[in-house]
């Protein structure tokens, strides 16, 4: 062990100038010595020998075959003086732990990645489908695609990748699920754009990205303070279709979180009961109440019939009520929030 370990120093001090033939020599020689230690010895010796562009080829593999992860694992992971068929050897033939080393390297090839998709557990398929260094082939990214379909965290990986062409894209989103779309458009606004035309080509409807109430916080703080009447400022925003506006002035009338009242006044397709009883507890008249109501509905225009019901509901509604209800929703959400 001794004289490996003052080898290998020799080695390390003068890698960068060695010729091919003096790392042969150096090959030959620490191959001898590596042979006869223990594992511990091996893997301090397969860590200070990974990074080594120019490292012992034969002690490498020898390394990379290790019955032991702690000494295969640095040179799957870091070593340059692997090659394609290396790689493949040992992704064809070992054991899980290994594909996931293998999974890690800064830049792995087609055939590689190919392989890690077809044979890796869940562990292993995520952590190649978040390599950026990583590349499949169509095939291979096909199966990527098709493993997706169960894996919420691998379609979000696989969704923000560079390299994914249209056509997967495509075949991706056909397939995943709600919370994946939000993800997607969360992490990567170009990737909310494609979300929303492949929905719009799969079924014809869009998908609603994550709203961003940041702005419409700080503006409506702003409006407090100036004094101005809020509900002249919430009929403003209604009839102009600003939704993150008008959610945050509800819900600090109201006194609720902005993600609840956004859940509320967000719902196009439930009725307005809820609605109506958010802007009443706002203290909100009428008017403010029925801009508020189109809103909601976009370009799909309220009947007259329905208009009429919600405005006799409304009326009829008294403040203190929809201020208790609101209230009651308060606390509960608060007991729900508590550690248990």
């Amino acid at each position: 062990m001794e004289t490996l370990r003052r080898v290998t120093d020799l080695f390390m001090v003068n890698a960068e100038a060695c010729s091919e033939a003096q790392v042969e020599v150096f090959d030959d020689v620490i191959t001898r010595l590596a042979a006869q230690i223990e594992t511990k010895a091996r893997a301090e010796l397969a860590g200070r020998l990974a990074p080594v562009a120019n490292a012992p080829a034969n002690v490498v593999r020898s390394l990379a075959r290790d019955q032991s992860i702690d000494v295969s694992g640095p040179v799957l992971t870091h070593s340059t003086r692997l090659t394609e068929a290396d790689l493949l050897a040992c992704a064809t033939g070992q054991g899980q732990d290994r594909l996931l080393a293998i999974s890690k390297r800064a830049s792995i090839s087609e055939a590689v990645g190919d392989v890690l998709v077809a044979r890796g557990d869940r562990e292993v398929v995520r952590s190649v489908a978040r390599n950026e260094g990583a590349r499949f082939s169509k095939a291979g990214f096909g199966k990527l695609v098709e493993r997706s379909a169960a894996d919420d965290e691998l379609a979000v990986s696989v969704g923000l990748r560079k390299d994914i062409s249209k056509e997967q894209f495509h075949d991706l989103v056909s397939k995943a699920s709600e919370a994946v779309f939000k993800k997607l458009a969360a992490s990567n606004p170009a990737a909310a754009t494609q979300v929303n035309r492949v929905l719009f080509e799969l079924t014809g409807h869009k998908a609603e990205a994550p709203r961003n109430y940041t702005q419409a916080k700080a503006a409506f703080d702003e409006l407090q303070r100036s004094g101005q009447p809020i509900e002249a400022a919430v009929q403003v925003y209604a009839s102009t279709g600003k939704v993150e506006e008008t959610v945050v002035a509800i819900a600090g009338l109201c006194q609720l979180p902005v993600e609840a009242a956004g859940r509320i006044l967000g719902a196009k397709q439930a009725d307005h009961d809820l609605a109506l009883l958010l802007i009443k507890a706002a203290g909100l008249t009428w008017p403010t109440a029925k801009l508020i109501l189109e809103m909601r509905r976009g370009e799909v225009r309220i009947p007259a019939q329905t208009m009429d019901v919600a405005h006799r509901h409304f009326e009829k509604l008294q403040t203190s009520t929809a201020k208790r209800v609101v209230r009651f929703y308060q606390v509960r959400q608060a007991t729900a929030d508590k550690p248990h």
